[in-house]
């Protein structure tokens, strides 16, 4: 690495990690204790409970911060080389802006794969903690609730043996609908069994009116029986399996891709976990498209103000999420493609930072 590049990436770390405290700040001061407050107040959630609250809450929050903190160190950093010329001294020395912006977008590179890792490895586990201590500690659940689209999987060591999906699960009488068992020997699907409903009775579940078919080592369909009444060959009891039911921001990549696998079998419409699924690569890639953009914006003598630079990043913060919004909320629906929809704000960034840095090379 050049001491340019040294130099340059210092001015960066600085903005950088400031941007990552004031727009957390933000948000743990308008929406997480907000929350925590009501918690506290309408429950009487006690403190070490609250800590955990807050605990688990911040991973997410900080992923989240990693593309704004990015603008707003490119805007800064580069302002203030601009407006002390020492950019005017480097492109005098034959350095292109071109070749200026390479440490910014390393920078943003790895600050994107981080982003990811994270979004994989750390924030679903805490976003399920910050939910399961919401549901049965503060607001103290006993009672398993009615969901919608019920996965069920028995795995044993690293395969699996039987996978379950219920249309919906209705508490107040404790009974799946619409219920489908596939079963596995050795990764091979040899059985599935399908059934109108199946109804929690005692200590097992029970399906009524159904099949039972038999597959082939080739997949082919084999002996089909029909029964009235029959035993369900799963032993979790509602209260486990509504535990066991994730919303999308608390799964990885791999369980979302698995839910989709199993929604498509069903016909069931999968464009919110597609969409989030795509997105759990395209936000954190937002590092990248916000470094493009706020490189050569940071160039104008009259954006030295860290103030300025400050407020230009919220705007363009807010222009990015808002057609984020809208184009997830298209993809969910069907309107837009799920990668397309994912992709869309960080394509139209990415063509407006390629722009900008080919005007500033001028």
């Amino acid at each position: 690495m050049r001491i340019l590049d040294k130099y340059i990436l210092k001015e960066l770390l600085g903005p950088f990690f400031f941007g990552i405290a004031a727009f957390s700040s933000i948000f743990i001061g308008t929406s997480t204790l907000f929350r925590i407050a009501q918690y506290v107040t309408k429950y009487g959630a006690p403190i070490t409970t609250v800590v955990k609250l807050f605990v688990y809450s911040l991973p997410g929050i900080v992923v989240l911060t990693f593309p704004m903190s990015m603008l707003l160190a490119a805007l800064l950093s580069f302002s203030r080389l601009s407006s002390s010329s020492e950019i005017t001294a480097m492109r005098s020395g034959g350095l292109s802006f071109f070749r200026l912006t390479i440490p910014v977008i390393i920078t943003a590179m790895v600050v994107s794969v981080a982003a990811i890792a994270l979004n994989e490895k750390v924030v679903p586990a805490a976003n399920a903690s910050y939910s399961y201590i919401v549901r049965y500690e503060i607001e103290k659940q006993s009672r398993p609730k009615s969901q919608e689209h019920i996965i069920v999987k028995d795995v044993k060591g690293s395969n699996i043996e039987r996978l379950t999906y219920a249309q919906n699960f209705m508490a107040d009488t404790n009974t799946m609908n619409k219920v489908s068992v596939q079963e596995f020997e050795n990764g091979r699907l040899v059985r599935v069994q399908s059934a109108e409903t199946a109804q929690w009775a005692e200590d097992r579940w029970v399906m009524y009116n159904g099949t039972i078919t038999d597959l082939s080592t080739e997949g082919k369909v084999g002996r089909i029986l029909k029964f009235q009444e029959q035993v369900m060959p799963i032993e979790k009891n509602p209260q486990t399996i509504s535990q066991e039911q994730k919303k999308p921001d608390e799964m990885t990549m791999q369980e979302l891709k698995e839910q989709i696998t199993v929604l498509k079998q069903e016909y069931v419409s999968t464009g919110k976990y597609e969409v989030e699924l795509y997105q759990r690569v395209a936000i954190p890639m937002a590092s990248f498209v916000f470094a493009l953009i706020g490189t050569p914006l940071g160039l104008s003598p009259n954006r030295s103000s860290s103030s300025i630079g400050f407020g230009l990043s919220i705007i363009i913060i807010f222009m990015y999420y808002t057609v984020l919004t809208i184009s997830g909320a298209l993809g969910q629906g069907g309107a837009l493609p799920p990668l397309l929809a994912a992709w869309l704000p960080n394509i139209a960034g990415t063509i407006a930072g390629i722009y900008l840095i080919y005007k500033a090379s001028k």
